[in-house]
């Protein structure tokens, strides 16, 4: 369990502006008062430098609170011709130390399969950067009790790809594709029943990692639900997209994580 320092993750998906990296900096340096819980910030890559700007200005003002920042995105391939792409070095060289991969939204709307997401796994390890892999049900599949089989398949192609101690370095977050974005959450039973397979299911691969990888839930999280969230023995925090916007609301989820 001292492996597993509660995690807040703010997704910013394509939305934010300088000036939320400022207030969200001005807000941490006032009331952010320990180290208990690791905060986050993934904003748009074009804001990484003006977040990293923000995070070098305040780091005597934050007093020693893990504050730290990731991408959304990352390309499986190292350098090219790759239009619009960012590359894992690139990341790195920008501050970055951790990536969300796989996000329900990638897989959907961008056509990422499996595969394509334990290459950019891959990737991301390769270059020092902490993969925040993102797995979970659709509607359909849990009204069809199908939950576990596709967190199984999701979770063993990265361990068939980049071999069993993948997860050494490696965050996952649990996110039910009927909930993310739609304002519906995963009941705190839900969460823990979900988040205990995985922990199971990577001990069945490496004990050690099992026990002490993080699980984050992401889906609708806000500060009327995340204190239930939090308090789950298997959910290590959150991967929290809307009310990342909100300085006061992700403020406000973050202490919720420091006191869990």
């Amino acid at each position: 369990m001292a492996l597993r320092r509660p995690m807040v993750a703010g997704n910013w998906k394509m939305n934010g502006t300088a000036q939320l990296a400022q207030e969200l900096f001005n807000k941490f340096a006032t009331k952010l008062q320990n180290d208990s819980a690791e905060v986050v910030l993934c904003p748009p890559s074009i804001f990484l430098e003006s977040v990293r700007q923000q995070l070098d200005a305040n780091k005597e003002a934050l007093n020693g609170c893990l504050v730290r920042m990731g991408a959304q995105n990352v390309s499986q391939h190292d350098f090219g011709a790759y239009t619009g792409e960012v590359s894992g070095q690139m990341l790195k060289d920008s501050g970055c130390r951790y990536v969300i991969i796989g996000h329900s939204e990638r897989r959907r709307m961008y056509g990422e399969t499996s595969d394509i997401v334990a290459e950019k796994f891959a990737a991301a390890q390769k270059h020092g950067l902490t993969p925040i892999l993102c797995v979970g049900e659709s509607g359909p599949a849990r009204e069809a009790r199908r939950t576990f089989e596709v967190i199984a398949e999701e979770l063993d192609i990265v361990i068939e790809k980049n071999g069993t101690m993948a997860f050494d370095n490696a965050i996952i977050a649990y996110e039910p594709l009927w909930a993310v974005g739609t304002g519906k959450s995963a009941t705190p039973e839900q969460a823990q029943e979900v988040h205990a397979f995985i922990r199971k299911r990577l001990s069945e691969v490496s004990p050690f990692i099992g026990e002490n990888i993080r699980i984050l839930y992401g889906g609708s999280v806000t500060p009327s639900n995340a204190a239930d969230l939090f308090a789950q023995p298997d959910v290590d925090g959150g991967l929290i997209g809307g009310a990342s916007l909100n300085s006061t609301e992700f403020l406000s989820l973050c202490s919720i994580a420091m006191s869990a």
